[in-house]
């Protein structure tokens, strides 16, 4: 089982091809930060838009630089099966801790296909698995019932990443399976409501800029330092809106261009954030206390 606090980790782009320099710089950032693990190539690391060679190579490399300092959860999440299968293996070979699997999108498989896609997955690999439900991208949402028997089905499926943004949902997963996964939020914006109804932690977006600043909301809250971890949240819960300003990564990835973190480039369908909403994300930056360039 997964707990902390994990980056979802962008990928950063040089004259449309990856720029491991900044990306070494990043996660040594993310090291230093204190964070529990770092999230290659999922979501906010625009995997969509990674060839299979990019996709596997940006793996490696992220192993390669962590070196086991902290864990890996390589993004290998497909709407084929037997494509999320080889996603994995690879990750697998490339010696990750574990694997963030999203649920099959644009087909729109009912509840008893996402079973059977993430019990082949299950069964292809010794990794262990962190399901990803997030309905507003995958266009299907996996419900607590239906995660109960799939759990109970397989032996490496041991996390959720929950990002359907309904907290009534989190609660009945966590009231059905909280005994054998763990939950962890996909919404950086629901940490605290989820830490208090039982999960035990975030895959990030917000963390590429303030990893150490999302990790004390979460060491506090652990602490029973819940009134701590409140006034915490609430000072990061501007930044929290800021990075949903448009679709993710364009924020996160504009912030961290901003600090110099590295260039804000984008790949196609994805483009640049606007300039009222560039000046919007300044603004809040700034009031945070961040250091622009």
């Amino acid at each position: 089982m997964f707990e902390g606090t994990f980056t979802a980790i962008v990928t950063p782009f040089k004259n449309d091809g990856i720029d491991w320099e900044a990306l070494e710089k990043n996660i040594e950032d993310q090291i230093a930060a204190g964070i529990d693990g770092v999230v290659p190539v999922g979501t906010t690391g625009e995997s969509p838009t990674l060839s299979f060679e990019e996709h596997d190579a940006f793996i490696r490399k992220v192993v390669q630089i962590v070196n086991s300092r902290i864990k890996v959860i390589a993004g290998t999440g497909a709407n084929s099966t037997d494509e999320a299968i080889w996603l994995t293996k690879q990750a697998e070979d490339a010696g990750v801790d574990g694997v963030l699997s999203v649920n099959p999108y644009y087909n729109k498989p009912t509840q008893r296909g996402l079973i059977a896609h993430y019990e082949a997955i299950s069964k292809s690999t010794k990794l262990p698995i962190i399901l990803y439900n997030i309905p507003g991208r995958s266009g299907v949402n996996f419900l607590p019932e239906s995660v109960k028997e799939l759990v109970n089905r397989t032996d490496n499926i041991k996390t959720m990443k929950e990002a359907s943004g309904d907290i009534t949902q989190m609660m009945r997963l966590i009231e059905l399976c909280g005994d054998k996964i763990t939950v962890l939020s996909g919404d950086d914006n629901l940490l605290l409501p989820l830490l208090a109804a039982g999960g035990k932690g975030v895959i990030s977006v917000l963390s590429n800029i303030i990893p150490a600043d999302i990790k004390k909301v979460v060491t506090l809250f652990n602490e029973n330092k819940t009134e701590e971890a409140r006034k915490q949240f609430y000072k990061i819960l501007p930044l929290c809106r800021a990075m949903f300003i448009e679709t993710n990564p364009i924020p996160v990835k504009a912030a961290m261009e901003m600090m110099g973190r590295c260039e804000g480039g984008l790949r196609l369908p994805m483009t640049p954030i606007s300039e009222e909403n560039r000046a919007s994300l300044r603004k809040t930056l700034i009031e945070y206390g961040i250091k622009l360039k």
